[in-house]
Order: C-alpha cells, then structure tokens, then sequence
C-alpha cells in the first residue's frame, strides 16, 4: 500500500476539476497495466519530459487498486460547501492521542494498493506528477501485509505483534453487513451531497507499535492484552479461532476468561451497540527512531458508513480502558469521503464538481 495525503495549493477550481478528470483517465490505464498516459515513459522522444515515471515499465498491474478521498477542509473553497456531507467533519481528540500535525489530515487522500509495492508507488507517484501546481504531498505512508481479511477466502493475518487481526471484520461476501456499516445510503446525503451515495468513510490512523516493549512482555499477559490466543487466534476461553465469544465464562480463579480491559472485548458489537467498521490496515516499518527502537506499527484503514457514530464512539472505548494503549500512540489521523465507483464513461472531476 502507498498512502498519501494531499493539499489543494491552487486557488482555480478550473484547475482542481481538470487534475481530477486527468486522474481519473491515468488511474484507470495503470490498473490495467498501461503507462499513465500512452507511450508516456519514452514515446515523447528524447527531448520530451516524459509523461510516465517509467518504473513500472514491464509490470503487471498486480492486482492494482486506486482509492480517492475527500477531506472537510477540502469543501471549504471552490464552492463546494453546499456538496459536503453532513458526516464529513473532523474527529474528536480522543484520550492518549499523540497526533503530529505534519502527518495527520489533508484535503485528498489517494490510497493505491498492489501485490506489487513497487506498482502501488508508480501509481501514487504518477497521479501526484499529474497535479503539480495544484496539489502538494502533507504526509504519506508506505505499508505491507494487510492486518485484517475482508474475504471469507482469506486467512485471517496477523500484525506486528503477532497477533491474528480481524477476525470479526466486515467480509465483502456479507452484503447485508455492508449496507448496514459500510455504504453511505442515498438517505444519509440529502440534496448537493448526493453523490457520496454508495460511497464510504475512510478513517486512517497511524499507530506506533512500542516494539521493544512489547518483545519483553510474557505470553499471557499478550494474549490478556488482545483477549485472544496467540497460536490459534481463539477468544480466551475458547478453543478454534472463529469459535462465538463468551463474554460471560471464567477462569478457575473466577476472573474474566476475557479481561475487561481486553481489546477485543472493547472493539466487539456486542459492547458497542451492535457498531462494526470494515478494517483495512496495513504494517509499517520506516526505519528507526534515533534512540534505537524502530519505528514500527499499524497503519489503521477503516472504512464506514458513518465515522461519528461507528469509529468515535468505538475509539472511545479503546482509549479510555485497553490494555494495548500500554504499548501503542496514534500520532496521525485523518477523515476522508471515499466516492463511490465510476460508471463508464465517468470522471472524478465531474462526480465531484456535479
């Protein structure tokens, strides 16, 4: 996964819906493998600046994906107020927060995703060529191994600490699960905001993984620390990984199976009033921190129906009692208004700017 968070640095709406059209053409060529723009590596000559970095050059698409976002600041200029949505506003301060401005909002998000890295970074580097003068890169993220499965054909992977991630998540085989805590419904934007319908909410956090700390830690107080068993992935208490959770079952001292400060116990819909998000994140490693410890952890993807009522309050819950805040800070955050797919024929420009 590339990640990158842009600003608007141009004042001409013009402009903005052109790079947009211009985006969506590029996007659309290199997810099927061809140059961002037709023999744009080295059919211009040799005295032409190329319109293709050339990295991909012999690679197959590799599966590659290309996700657009919209920031609320973004709806602030170029006439855009009455075309935000009403859920589109910046998330609260949560408790512990140690968010870096530097790499936390930003006007457009592009998230490219590849079994390739190297396609996934041609993808973003192309698109961000393509709105010089009219974008500039806030903060960007590199990712790999996804932490969570959105298929029932995928096997459940694990993060940096070893443990299986998400095993309760929202699977793209569940239709109902997705309408209901997924899809923006037509209901949910009324009026100029009506073309984020079938659209979704991307919340994204970087999350530093204390590392040392963690590989000093004994195994039970991990598996304590997630509520689930390290090997297998089951709930405590349990014995197979996709075995139903018993909240209420004990241990023979009597105690919790699953500790109350536990995080799947916090996270669960059971104690959320039925909330769920469909998690999409990544791992990351970008080298070290200067003092020796690396710099290391989750870039947390999550996309929803609505952010203030699924992730705020799921959020709070983690912040305020998990027992993994002993050993992770957030320290960037940023909301994004995912649009829906694009009919033949469509542009990103025009879905936008209506």
């Amino acid at each position: 996964m590339h990640f990158v968070a842009l600003d608007v640095v141009s004042e001409s709406a013009e402009d903005l819906q052109a790079m947009l059209t211009a985006w969506t053409r590029a996007a659309e060529r290199m997810t099927y493998g061809a140059e961002a723009a037709p023999g744009g590596a080295v059919g211009l000559g040799p005295y032409g600046v190329p319109t293709d970095t050339g990295e991909a050059l012999d690679l197959p698409p590799a599966n590659l994906t290309i996700t657009i976002g919209y920031g609320p600041s973004l709806f602030e200029r170029f006439g855009l107020d009455g075309r935000k949505p009403e859920a589109l506003h910046d998330l609260p301060a949560f408790m512990g927060d140690d968010l870096d401005p530097a790499t936390s909002g930003g006007d457009i998000c592009i998230q490219a995703c590849a079994d390739d890295p190297q396609v996934a970074v041609h993808a973003v580097r192309n698109l961000i060529r393509l709105g010089f003068g009219v974008v500039a890169v806030r903060w960007s993220q590199l990712g790999f191994g996804r932490t969570s499965s959105t298929s029932v054909a995928q096997k459940t992977p694990r993060n940096l600490f070893g443990f299986k991630d998400g095993t309760n998540n929202v699977k793209a085989e569940d239709a109902e699960a997705l309408a209901q805590h997924v899809w923006v419904a037509p209901e949910d934007v009324p009026g100029g905001a009506a073309w984020m319908a079938g659209g979704s909410y991307l919340v994204a956090r970087r999350i530093r993984m204390h590392i040392e700390v963690w590989d000093r830690t004994n195994l039970q107080e991990q598996q304590d620390v997630f509520g689930r068993g390290k090997l297998e992935g089951e709930p405590l208490g349990a014995k197979k990984e996709f075995d139903a959770i018993d909240f209420s079952a004990t241990r023979t001292d009597g105690l919790p199976a699953i500790p109350l400060t536990s995080h799947v116990r916090l996270a669960h819909a059971d104690n959320l009033n039925g909330v769920r998000i469909l998690r999409r994140g990544y791992n990351f490693t970008d080298g070290s921190d200067g003092q020796g410890h690396l710099n290391a952890g989750l870039f947390f993807v999550a996309f929803m129906r609505d952010a203030h009522t699924q992730f705020v309050p799921m959020q709070r819950a983690l912040a305020a009692k998990d027992g993994l805040n002993e050993y992770i800070e957030h320290t960037g955050s940023a909301l994004f208004a995912c649009p829906p797919g694009l009919a033949d024929g469509a542009d990103w420009g025009t879905q936008l700017f209506g």
